[in-house]
């Protein structure tokens, strides 16, 4: 007789979302999408007005990634009780306020709470999941999964361990957002900020700079990027691409010949301040002709033809 092959969200029916801002949201409209039930814990008392607007918002996106939008909310309901919130679920993913006081006390209700086997996930962009658990009874439990925003579309996930986590909860959280349709990137040591957002501020820093500097606008900055680094990037990160731009020596070649020059660069590059003045200089130039909702829908409407091209999408 033959058996019906495993579905990889076999394990994983239900999830809970704690925490229903953007992050919150957006995962929420992909769990909902792959099929998934989600129960919503939030506090707020328009939580549900305003998780069910922006999953109409991501729709387009959800769409175009060719998953189901039909009656996306069907499976979907709200629960302000924790208890309750997590009595059924497979799942949580935590997405409250970046506050460490926060997150540890939050996490201990939640393990007292949550089923023995309920796989607990973090959406933190930088709190190290040891300091995280460091009230829970059982820290092994905990893992970080960061999403790159908005996680319904940008593929990344970096599952990052803490001290004390169970090797099976890291294999249980790739396998998940692998089932999700993810790139999941286990990190294989825990440092503030992780990686993705380390290397976005270094890059913000040197850009905040040359504006402050008078070298280039905002507008003419992002300009130079998308129109080399974004493209170059895309398709091979900065070891790869300095490593293509050493020749047939490859990178040991760039590295001997460029190396120096590099270190000039580095010994040069800028450490602004956000201070009143810099804020102001920023914020006067952010005017990028049209509404943050347009802007966002543009956005993702290139990164789906992007994600296409490079046969994630």
């Amino acid at each position: 007789m033959n058996s019906t092959p495993a579905s990889p969200m076999d394990g994983f029916r239900h999830v809970t979302v704690v925490g229903a801002g953007v992050i919150g949201a957006s995962w929420t409209a992909l769990f909902l999408a792959r099929g998934l039930a989600v129960t919503v814990n939030d506090p707020l008392p328009d939580v549900a007005e305003r998780t069910r607007d922006q999953l109409r918002e991501a729709v387009p996106a959800l769409r175009a990634l060719g998953l189901p939008t039909v009656d996306l909310d069907r499976a979907l309901r709200f629960e302000a009780d924790l208890g309750r919130a997590l009595a059924d679920a497979d799942v949580v993913q935590e997405n409250g306020p970046e506050r460490l006081d926060f997150k540890q006390d939050l996490f201990a209700r939640i393990e007292r709470a949550a089923r023995a086997d309920t796989l607990l996930l973090s959406s933190t962009s930088g709190i190290p999941a040891s300091a995280m658990a460091r009230e829970m009874n059982q820290p092994g439990r905990l893992v970080i999964g960061h999403p790159f925003n908005p996680p319904h579309l940008v593929p990344l996930v970096e599952v990052v361990p803490g001290e004390q986590t169970d090797p099976d909860t890291v294999r249980r959280a790739v396998a998940f957002y692998t089932a999700l349709g993810k790139k999941p990137q286990v990190l294989r040591k825990q440092v503030p900020g992780f990686v993705a957002n380390r290397l976005q501020a270094a890059f913000f820093r040197e850009a905040v700079n040359l504006v402050v500097q008078g070298v280039v606008t905002e507008q003419e900055l992002d300009d130079v990027v998308t129109s080399s680094l974004g493209l170059r990037w895309a398709v091979a990160g900065p070891f790869r691409s300095f490593h293509l731009g050493g020749g047939p020596g490859g990178l040991p070649d760039f590295l001997q010949h460029f190396g120096p020059d590099l270190e000039i660069l580095w010994r040069d590059l800028g450490t602004p301040a956000l201070d009143e003045a810099t804020v102001e200089l920023l914020s006067g130039q952010a005017d990028f002709g049209a509404t943050v909702e347009e802007l966002e829908g543009a956005r993702d409407e290139a990164q789906i033809r992007v994600m296409r091209a490079l046969g994630e999408g």
